[in-house]
């Protein structure tokens, strides 16, 4: 780590962080925010990190594949808080992180205290080598780090209070649940129809069910039994089209709808820049429908002109003969309005019902309704279908299931 130009000392920049965090209510309790004013984050990153960066409240790369992508990094601070305080982790509890970094190890390990018990597992021997470097010389040499298959939990340590996942995961390893203790807590990013949601899972009878779900972001888990979204370029990795569902698409033909004119139409649905959940909701409800659906990710820069998604990493996308995606635009000084844009053959069709998906959310599950998130293990059957609108996502080990309550008029 290069010092010679840093003037705030590793200790101001600890605490500011902590105090930071406190301030968005991310901690939530008093041990947490002390757990990131005791450790030290600027030991865990490479050393061409400078220290205002180490702080930052933003994800470090810590490797890179050879196409230049992320595939190991030290989490934004504001989700591991988030995580480490739905785990609800307590003097003496035993804990399994599956993907090491070793700095939220260093966490946890301030959380359990010296009665408790750590251990991290990375399926990159690059990483675990790393994360045993940095946590011996932060002071917790204590923390086992194990090099494996994440996805098969670490069964010498079982059973465990809390089991927390920080990569994106595309199933609920039938591993970490027999591993789990019987009132433990599994928190883990699990993917649902290209989007990603950080789950706190419980056990309810014969299945686990969420109490919270946060919109976030994590590298992709890696190793065999990763079960990853589909990644369909329309144009290279400028406009790329992720697909969760099993089913065929005719790329070539999405590909060349761009090259046709763009729809756009106009929602009577707004938003202002005070409620960032609600678009959390609303993407959840759109990937709810019994439709073909997917997600763009865009480079703005390089496609500008062409498409303008509402979200440049996973905007819903309904799909057909074409496809149309979610937009919306300024008008006014806190005021957006919700659109499509659609091409194809469709995009007429296409357009239309993502407006009238988008009205149909606004007008019953936008304020203060969240759909209830389920996942049944292999074996178990999932709820029976309903009036209600639901998801339900087949995995290889799980069946997740997002159900929403019935709007307001029809209870």
């Amino acid at each position: 780590m290069d010092t010679t130009v840093e003037s705030t000392p590793p200790d101001r920049l600890r605490a500011d962080l902590a105090a930071h965090l406190t301030a968005k209510g991310w901690t939530r309790t008093p041990a947490v925010e002390r757990a990131f004013r005791s450790v030290s984050r600027h030991l865990f990153v490479p050393d061409t990190v400078s220290m205002e960066q180490a702080y930052a409240d933003e994800i470090v790369a810590t490797k890179r594949g050879l196409d230049g992508k992320t595939t190991s990094s030290v989490s934004a601070p504001w989700v591991q808080a988030f995580m480490l305080a739905e785990a609800g982790l307590k003097p003496g509890a035993r804990v399994l992180e599956v993907g090491s970094g070793g700095y939220q190890a260093a966490l946890i390990a301030e959380l359990v205290g010296p009665d408790g018990l750590v251990v991290t597992v990375d399926i990159d021997a690059d990483i675990t080598r790393l994360a045993r470097t940095y946590l011996d010389r932060a002071g917790y040499p204590h923390v086992q780090v194990v090099h494996g298959d994440g996805d098969l939990g670490h069964r010498p340590g079982a059973p465990y209070d809390a089991i927390i996942i920080t990569m994106e995961a595309g199933d609920v390893s039938p591993f970490w649940v027999a591993q789990l203790a019987p009132d433990g807590r599994i928190v883990l990013p699990l993917r649902m129809r290209t989007l990603t949601r950080c789950l706190t899972l419980h056990r309810r009878y014969d299945h686990l069910a969420a109490s919270r779900a946060l919109q976030c972001g994590f590298v992709p888990m890696q190793g065999e039994r990763s079960q990853l979204a589909r990644r369909i370029p329309l144009r290279g990795n400028d406009i790329v089209l992720l697909l969760d569902d099993p089913v065929d698409v005719d790329a070539d033909a999405l590909a060349s709808a761009l090259d046709g004119p763009r729809l756009e139409v106009w929602s009577p649905v707004t938003i202002t820049g005070d409620e960032p959940g609600a678009f959390e909701s609303l993407h959840l409800w759109l990937s709810s429908q019994p439709r073909p659906f997917g997600a763009l990710a865009v480079d703005r820069q390089r496609t500008e002109g062409l498409v303008d998604p509402q979200d440049r990493f996973t905007c819903p996308t309904l799909l057909g003969d074409g496809f149309a995606y979610l937009t919306m635009r300024k008008i006014g000084d806190n005021l957006w309005q919700f659109g499509a844009h659609g091409f194809g053959s469709d995009a007429h069709t296409l357009t239309t019902d993502l407006l009238d998906l988008t009205t149909a959310w606004d007008r019953d599950y936008r304020h203060a309704v969240t759909p209830e998130i389920t996942v049944h293990p292999d074996g178990n059957t999932p709820p029976a279908a309903t009036g209600q609108p639901q998801l339900v996502v087949a995995r290889r080990h799980t069946t997740i299931a997002v159900t929403w309550p019935a709007p307001r008029a029809h209870r």
